[in-house]
């Protein structure tokens, strides 16, 4: 048997590309950017230290030595693809900047920092990790550092092993921990620098400077691919429809970019959800309606996106999840509207969220069965109209999530390479003596070679968020603009997708072979809206 697949070894054999601006690293030096960014006062109490940082560029140094690095890395949250190219790009930077530099894995996520549990990551070790994905070589967590013992912990982990530096691999809420981290290691005169770096595949975490989360690539290519395997079964056997929940907890970019690469008979979007107030049953009766125009055209069959956190954008659904929250999951404190709205809904479903909270003090939204809940109301809906004598098409449906599949596959060549130069922006701004800071290149729809590194101060991408009852400071995630340009093309297109079978089948990732094919990048970062 073989010890690895001839696509591993193809890929660990792949050398990721730079941008020309990295081609003499050790010339390199942080320069502060003209913008400023307004006055936030009210984190000035969270963050009197860190709070207005400029943004920092890079440019060319005189300096021709530079000091040995002792750095960790850990990653934070769920998996990306990619997050191993980041760590391989942070380690042949540092050593590029000095044969002598050291970087320490923390086990198992921000809990090894609490414990001071590591390994060292040597070239020989990395070797078997590179372009491959899932966050196997040091795993990960999702612990968050927020006591004061644990910070405490934190800042003995970092001074025992005399760490110039601390980079932090993770979503909003992991970053908004590098931001405190970096915050308390000033306080507390701990030299190690906290840097930041931008994962999710959910999409959320991006702004005007951060382009696109890594990650993000990666799986709604995976994810689009397994949709156009099911729009073409769709396509063949004429007699299901496909309800599929697809990841992003709080936005819904995942499912607009798969609805772009595929286009399926019917997408939601929870975020014109939300500002259209639409009720369980009007999204119930639209579903209903399309599926009616379809039997009509003797198509009793099609596809259907749900984003996985639809829920909380459907209006009675945000207040009963809300005061579930507020009250502690105490049914009786519940108002007579959150009481009502529990009880139309199935047991199942009623469980699922009721179930414990995550890490982070939210409900637990990938465990409820959304797609489930619209397979029964939808069919409650047809029975009736198929009474009234208003539906005669047929309904079987079949309800699917794709979700932990998109998360640890191989990294597209964009992820590989945008990874590899987050690694290499992460250690330069340790090196130049950056605390507080999100590693960020831009231009990522243009040639790798011309793609643009620069350091973000975490804290300009904080405000004041409710959690558990009390507010805090986080990054803010970035919901899908309905003025935006994927939207505004989707929006044009998508009622021409519900009766004509206008399927895209994208097939699966390309590493090898025609630019056209192995270079392309998502549409929502490209803008080049073929449809």
């Amino acid at each position: 048997m073989f010890e690895k697949t001839p696509l591993q070894i193809k890929r660990l054999r792949f050398e990721p590309q730079l941008p020309k601006m990295f081609e003499n690293i050790l010339r390199l030096k942080l320069e502060p950017k003209k913008e400023s960014f307004s006055e936030k006062p009210e984190l000035k109490a969270y963050f009197p230290l860190t709070l207005g940082l400029p943004k920092l560029g890079f440019a060319v140094s005189e300096l021709q030595e530079h000091k040995p690095l002792r750095i960790g890395v850990v990653l934070s949250g769920g998996q990306a693809a990619g997050g191993h190219n980041v760590i391989t790009g942070l380690f042949d930077a540092m050593k590029q900047l000095h044969e002598e530099s050291l970087l320490f894995g923390f086990i198992n996520g921000p809990a090894g920092i609490i414990d001071n549990k590591y390994i060292p990551l040597t070239a020989e070790f990395l070797e078997g990790y590179r372009n491959q994905g899932g966050f196997d070589m040091i795993g990960a967590g999702r612990t968050k550092i927020e006591t004061e013992k644990q910070f405490e912990c934190a800042a003995k982990t970092a001074s025992a092993l005399k760490l110039d530096g601390l980079v932090i691999i993770g979503g909003d809420d992991s970053n908004t921990n590098a931001a405190l981290l970096a915050e308390y290691f000033l306080e507390k005169h701990v030299p190690t620098r906290v840097v930041g770096v931008p994962k999710t595949i959910d999409g959320d975490l991006k702004n005007e400077d951060v382009e696109i989360s890594f990650g993000f690539d990666s799986a709604t290519k995976t994810f689009s691919e397994a949709i156009g395997n099911l729009l073409r079964d769709a396509l063949s056997a004429k007699k299901y429809y496909f309800f599929v929940k697809i990841m992003g907890r709080s936005a819904s970019h995942v499912a607009l970019e798969c609805a772009l690469q595929t286009h399926p008979n019917m997408t939601l979007i929870g975020e014109e959800v939300f500002e259209k107030r639409m009720t369980l049953q009007m999204l119930t009766s639209h579903i209903c309606d399309m599926i009616c125009l379809r039997a009509e055209k003797g198509k009793n069959y099609g596809v259907i996106l749900i984003p996985e956190g639809i829920i909380e954008f459907i209006p009675e659904f945000n207040e009963l999840i809300a005061e579930l929250n507020r009250t502690n999951f105490k049914m009786e404190k519940l108002s007579d509207a959150s009481r009502a709205c529990f009880n139309s809904i199935p047991v199942d479903i009623q469980k699922q969220l009721l179930m414990d909270r995550d890490p982070h003090g939210n409900i637990q939204v990938s465990k409820i069965e959304t797609e489930r809940l619209f397979i029964e109301s939808v069919q409650q809906e047809l029975s009736k109209r198929k009474s009234r004598g208003e539906y005669k098409g047929s309904f079987s449906a079949q309800g699917l999530f794709y979700g932990y599949e998109g998360r640890s596959c191989y990294p597209s060549n964009f992820d590989s390479q945008y990874c590899y130069t987050l690694g290499f922006v992460a250690a330069l701004l340790v090196d130049g003596g950056a605390t507080g800071y999100l590693a960020c290149v831009q231009n990522l729809a243009q040639a790798v070679s011309e793609w643009k590194a620069l350091g973000i101060p975490l804290t300009s991408m904080m405000h004041l968020e409710e959690r558990k009852g009390n507010f805090k400071p986080v990054i803010k995630k970035a919901l899908v603009d309905l003025k935006g340009g994927p939207f505004t093309i989707f929006k044009q297109h998508r009622d021409s997708w519900v009766l004509d079978d206008a399927y895209l089948y994208p097939g699966p990732i390309q590493f090898f072979g025609p630019s056209e094919l192995t270079d392309l990048i998502t549409l929502t970062l490209s803008k080049a809206y073929i449809i």
